[in-house]
């Protein structure tokens, strides 16, 4: 009881440590990578602090599942390098006894993976996506951005400004240009605001500018000076786009199971699952030999890692494709991971009782 009250003190500690340095690397590159995003115009400068927040809930199971597995390699491994796994036999405790203490320290963190998994990964998905759609669904002076060219999706126009007011409703030196049955329009104006008529349209007034019109390759186009010229801002309705897979929730999946939507279930399905093998894992990797480095097992176990994720997101993309059934994608490459830690308890426990066996007969002799 002492052992496994130091076992899980241990891991608490290490727990928390990993966790919070996992959560600051994910964290910069989030940040870095989402306000790239927004300096690009893609998404609106106003939103990154709740899209970092979001895709940070969207990777929380994943971030849980590292943590997990290398906070009981790590401890396990120094237990190795201490001689404190040498009391631990020594005291008649087993290799496969340390299942039970570890297992009681997991279940929490495996609750919360299985809930981020079905719950909040989807969750989080939905909302991004929502603030993306919404973001790039709005009208053409909305998108406007001061020294970049904006090409208009609705009505094939092209728009150019110097600078722009904080409220958005004045602007200054704009260029605009526009194509329609072949007729090139080109306006170029000193400033410009914003005006809603008494039917809701919005219009952008132009001031103290010219337009030029007319055919490309042909001599007569026509020049106009003018005091006011508007033009009606193009507002695109918020579309109801099918979801994807990736933001629908559990129950939404399983009631139309179609290859796309099963590939996900079994995904989400694997991250507990995934979670449980590579505890399990640990425990014989964390075997520590007194002339190796022990920074080998934390590499072995980084390595082993990086298979097991890229192979679920193989095996997703298979029962996407309809290559494999659901069921064998379910269950198999867990079942055959299951497989293999059995298999390395089995080595570990082995060379233990041939070691105490040998132990025991070279006593006896003397």
């Amino acid at each position: 009881m002492i052992l496994e009250r130091a076992l899980r003190r241990e891991l608490t500690y290490t727990v928390g440590a990993t966790f919070f340095v996992l959560l600051a690397l994910v964290l910069t590159t989030m940040i870095s990578r989402i306000v790239g995003f927004a300096a690009l115009g893609e998404i609106d400068p106003c939103d990154v602090v709740v899209l970092v927040g979001l895709t940070m809930i969207s990777y929380l199971a994943v971030m849980l599942i590292a943590t997990l597995f290398i906070s009981i390699l790590f401890v396990l491994t120094r237990w190795y390098r201490d001689s404190e796994m040498v009391i631990w036999l020594s005291s008649g405790m087993s290799l496969t006894q340390l299942i039970k203490p570890i297992i009681v320290f997991a279940a929490p963190v495996i609750g919360l993976i299985t809930f981020f998994a079905f719950v909040g990964w989807p969750l989080a998905n939905k909302q991004s996506k929502l603030i993306r759609d919404r973001f790039q669904q709005r009208d053409e002076v909305s998108l406007l951005v001061p020294g970049q060219f904006l090409t208009s999706t609705t009505n094939h126009r092209v728009f150019f400004i110097e600078k722009i007011s904080l409220d958005q409703k004045r602007v200054e030196n704009i260029f605009m240009t526009s194509t329609e049955n072949g007729q090139v329009n080109v306006v170029v104006s000193q400033a410009a605001h914003t005006e809603i008529h008494s039917n809701g349209d919005r219009f952008v007034v132009l001031e103290n500018g010219h337009r030029y019109s007319g055919e490309l390759g042909k001599p007569d186009f026509r020049i106009m000076e003018f005091a006011h010229y508007g033009v009606k801002i193009q507002t695109q309705q918020l579309v109801n786009r099918r979801p994807t897979a990736s933001s629908m929730s559990t129950v939404a999946l399983l009631s139309e199971p179609n290859n796309t939507n099963l590939a996900e279930f079994a995904w989400r399905t694997g991250l507990p699952l995934t979670a449980l093998n590579l505890m399990l894992l640990a425990i014989p990797l964390a075997y520590q030999n007194p002339r190796r480095s022990r920074m080998i097992n934390l590499l072995l176990g980084v390595l082993i890692y990086l298979m097991y994720s890229n192979l679920m997101n193989l095996v997703q993309a298979l029962i996407e494709q309809g290559t494999i059934g659901f069921l064998t994608g379910l269950l198999g490459l867990h079942l055959i991971v299951s497989a293999i830690v059995a298999f390395m308890f089995w080595l570990r426990v082995r060379n233990y009782l041939f070691l105490k066996r040998s132990a025991l007969r070279t006593g006896s002799r003397c």
